[in-house]
């Protein structure tokens, strides 16, 4: 005999849920889409640049640009799970998506996002590293522990995630059909449709959230407080300044991934609108994605060197 919560899905459960729509205007539902495909464009010529001039430039061949060029990598697949989706359904359509589709869009959106928080604690050792044990850099990072860094961020998100996910799609939702009051698949608009108690539920995505956001945002937080001590140690202004423009651009994309993120999984329910949840997802899947190129590009004189080499062989 199956379980009960197995009968109860497949008796009252929905096997589609649909998108709110974002408004009934076909003015502004025009300016929404060319406003967010702009921003989908953008992102992916942005983060691809960065990762074509990493991959074309030999001085770039360093673990921070390794992990730079992932990092964008990931910034690429992590909205191309949710933006697609959300601009067929913006002109109110309210194309249908399965509960299996559902579930592999939180899987996806959820791993990719796990492991960019894993790999900007990453980038923050490596930063460590740098500028604390310089001597030792090229002994302690080496390619093989780059990779393994880069492949362990990948397979603990995915760790955390899938069983998440799992827990979440076999939970019953009451009515054929059930409106998600957000743009994409993520955990806290679709437990808000279960029909049965979800507080079990609530408490796993609060561990796993703290596993992702919380525990590697100390480990940032310690590794920053060495490299502050190395900074202060520097007698002259000007190295001292020298030193900490290698780490603007990732301390503001910290507070930037880590910040809204925080804001959605690790606040009580209780304190959450579906309107806030919605307005802190649209930042972390736009903007940090959108800034992080640009936050590198410009703050980064390696970086801007080998884009304009890139383009001036391009135009002779």
């Amino acid at each position: 005999m199956s379980p009960p919560s197995i009968l109860h899905l497949n008796q009252s459960g929905p096997t589609e849920f649909v998108f709110r729509v974002l408004t009934t205007s076909p003015k502004i539902q025009v300016l929404l889409f060319c406003f967010f495909l702009l921003l989908y464009i953008m992102i992916l010529c942005g983060n691809g640049a960065i990762i074509g001039v990493v991959c074309a430039c030999s001085s770039l061949h360093t673990p921070m640009y390794f992990f730079l060029s992932n990092l964008s990598w990931l910034e690429i697949c992590y909205v191309t799970t949710s933006v697609p989706l959300m601009l067929s359904n913006i002109f109110g359509a309210q194309k249908p998506i399965s509960l299996a589709g559902c579930g592999a869009q939180m899987l996806f959106f959820l791993t990719f996002g796990g492991t960019d928080c894993f790999l900007l604690a990453v980038i923050a050792y490596d930063r460590y590293v740098a500028i604390c044990q310089p001597l030792h850099y090229a002994l302690i990072m080496t390619q093989q522990l780059c990779n393994q860094m880069a492949v362990g961020s990948l397979v603990l998100s995915m760790s955390l995630t899938l069983p998440l996910t799992a827990l979440v799609c076999s939970l019953p939702f009451c009515g054929y059909h059930q409106e998600i009051n957000h743009f994409l698949c993520d955990i806290p608009p679709v437990l808000r449709l279960a029909c049965e108690d979800t507080h079990i539920h609530q408490a796993v995505l609060y561990m796993a959230s703290v596993f992702v956001l919380v525990i590697p945002f100390l480990l940032i937080c310690i590794s920053y407080v060495f490299i502050a001590i190395t900074i202060l140690r520097i007698s002259s202004a000007e190295g001292r300044w020298r030193t900490f423009s290698t780490c603007s651009s990732h301390l503001t994309m910290v507070l930037l991934q880590y910040g809204c993120s925080g804001m959605v999984y690790l606040r009580p329910r209780s304190s959450t609108s579906e309107d806030e949840d919605w307005r802190f997802a649209m930042v972390y899947t736009f903007a940090t994605p959108l800034l992080n190129p640009l936050i590198y590009t410009l703050q980064n004189k390696d970086v801007k060197e080998a884009l304009k080499k890139s383009v001036s062989c391009k135009a002779g």
